[in-house]
């Protein structure tokens, strides 16, 4: 195997392109969109520091062996040639899953099969259903492709978000909905409706310059090969971090939403620069300073029913965007494009469409707010 291999970043469906943005931008060249995510050429370092900094990803995976096979034979022999001692540890169980599409080996619970006696005989390392280790085979058109996923748990876990609001958002959809909306840590930003504080949480740690993945553990840590980590300062710190005077608001009418929010900033580390009050978005005003964004996640209100409740909100709110929130941004996330016009906001450009829990939801956006005419 040679020292650079192909490394895969699993996206969301429908933010490819803004993670392999963040992806370039943190310094892993080459990065580029294919089929369910971002691919590049690395090495296991790089594989470290992917699954530490960057905020996009749901998991990192390392394609350490690629090959054809046409039968379960040939891949019982080509897995076997896998150098398995150097990657794995005999003493770490592992799982093994497979897919097979269009090929000549069609089982895919066979070819899965195979993969693990192999290692079984090769390491003899145990095989089981819920290992932190999981090996991933992909067999598409006869072309093998052997992946392991160094996460473990999908990295939207940043291990501080324990308190939860209802349909709470996913840290890496929240970092790159801020990063579509121009955010770059540089900037006051303000959630009226914030849940459990993601956003707030996410945009305070990018401008405190602090590392999504320093609060967990990953599943590379259990390789063998895993022997050179990050220094503790590159643990936390970030590449370039943002204006650490800056202040962040999340602001909900459930005062349990809020507990929450304020609990998870504290065990994020970030309590000294959010701030969480109780209150409705009618009784919203702007923090002192110069304009930022405001971003929100409103409910949505799928299932068939009266809508008026949700229209009057969605109102209200673009009635105090237009009327006190004059040269801040507004990003906002829903499924109903009815509701986005409820707003009567000005939103700029083509709508940005992603999947949130099994949902289509679209991201839409405004340019600086300007009085009215």
């Amino acid at each position: 195997m040679s020292d650079k291999f192909e490394i895969f970043l699993v996206a969301i469906p429908g933010l490819e392109q803004l993670l392999c943005e963040e992806a370039r931008e943190k310094g892993f060249g080459g990065a580029k969109v294919i089929e369910g995510g971002v691919s590049f050429d690395g090495n296991w370092q790089d594989v470290w520091r992917a699954n530490r900094k960057l905020r996009g990803a749901s998991a990192v995976l390392a394609r350490i062996a690629s090959f054809h096979a046409n039968h379960l034979a040939q891949l019982d022999k080509r897995a076997r040639a896998v150098p398995w001692k150097k990657i794995l540890r005999a003493d770490v169980p592992v799982s093994v899953e497979a897919s097979c599409k269009r090929s000549k080996i069609y089982h895919s619970g066979a070819a899965a099969q195979r993969v693990a006696t192999a290692i079984k005989e090769e390491l003899g390392t145990t095989i089981v259903d819920d290992a932190d280790i999981a090996i991933k085979l992909r067999i598409d058109k006869d072309l093998c492709v052997i992946s392991i996923d160094t996460s473990g748990e999908l990295l939207h876990r940043r291990g501080s978000k324990q308190a939860m609001a209802k349909a709470p958002m996913r840290e890496t959809m929240a970092a790159l909905m801020l990063r579509a909306c121009g955010y770059s840590g540089k900037e006051t930003v303000v959630d009226p409706m914030c849940g459990s504080g993601t956003f707030i949480i996410e945009a305070a740690e990018i401008a405190a310059g602090l590392n999504p993945g320093r609060n967990r553990s990953f599943a590379f840590e259990q390789l063998a090969n895993y022997e050179n980590p990050l220094p503790s300062r590159e643990r936390v710190a970030r590449d370039a971090p943002g204006e650490g005077s800056l202040k962040f608001f999340g602001s909900d009418r459930n005062p349990g939403a809020i507990k929450a929010a304020s609990a998870n900033a504290e065990r994020a580390g970030v309590t000294d620069i959010t701030s969480f009050e109780t209150k409705p978005v009618s009784a919203l005003t702007p923090p002192t300073g110069l304009p930022g964004l405001v971003i929100v996640n409103p409910p949505y209100g799928t299932r068939i029913g009266d809508k008026k409740p949700l229209l009057d909100l969605y109102a209200s709110f673009g009635n105090v965007m237009r009327e006190r929130f004059i040269g801040w941004r507004v990003g906002m996330i829903t499924a109903d494009e009815k509701l986005a016009r409820a707003t009567a906001l000005k939103f700029e450009g083509q709508a940005l469409t992603a999947l949130h829990g099994g949902l289509r939801v679209k991201l839409y956006r405004t340019g600086p707010i300007t009085p009215n005419p």
